[in-house]
């Protein structure tokens, strides 16, 4: 999966505004709607705090991935987004989150969506690539890292 074709430039925010998970979800969710990714804001937003509801998305190392299949967007897209200070996601390490990908995907995509997750974990997992979103100054880097390492460059 090529993390370009799913992420797109003007769907990466640094910094967020927001000081919780929920507002940090509902300002990404606001950021596609924005773009015009999202056809139906509302159904966005509320599939994606449904997900979150069942289990965090929190996965550790300071990334939570909230994510929901749903029709309200046409096809799979990430809206990535980093705080200025770590929030509290209720990460399964207990640790805050500063690094944050939403993923949203048509209802019927469960293959595409786990490959997307897949592919947004190993990018966390790889050392230099998080050190490179950690240490990213800007908007326009944090992209520039998370697509050329989710291809292995």
């Amino acid at each position: 999966m090529i993390l370009a074709d799913i992420l797109p430039k003007d769907l990466v925010c640094m910094p967020l505004t927001a000081t919780d998970k929920y507002s940090a979800i509902t300002e990404l969710v606001d950021l596609m709607a924005s773009k015009g990714r999202a056809e139906r804001r509302d159904e966005l937003l509320g599939a994606v705090m449904e997900r979150e509801a069942q289990r965090t998305t929190g996965i550790g190392r300071g990334f939570a991935v909230p994510h929901a299949k749903t029709d309200a967007v046409r096809k799979m897209v990430i809206a990535l987004g980093k705080t200025s200070e770590p929030i509290d996601f209720e990460s399964i390490d207990g640790k805050p989150v500063s690094l944050i990908a939403l993923l949203a995907s048509p209802a019927n995509s469960t293959q595409e969506h786990m490959q997307a997750l897949t592919t947004l974990s190993r990018l966390i997992m790889n050392e230099q690539a998080y050190q490179g979103l950690v240490d990213a100054p800007d908007a326009e880097s944090l992209y520039h890292i998370a697509v050329e390492s989710a291809n292995g460059k």
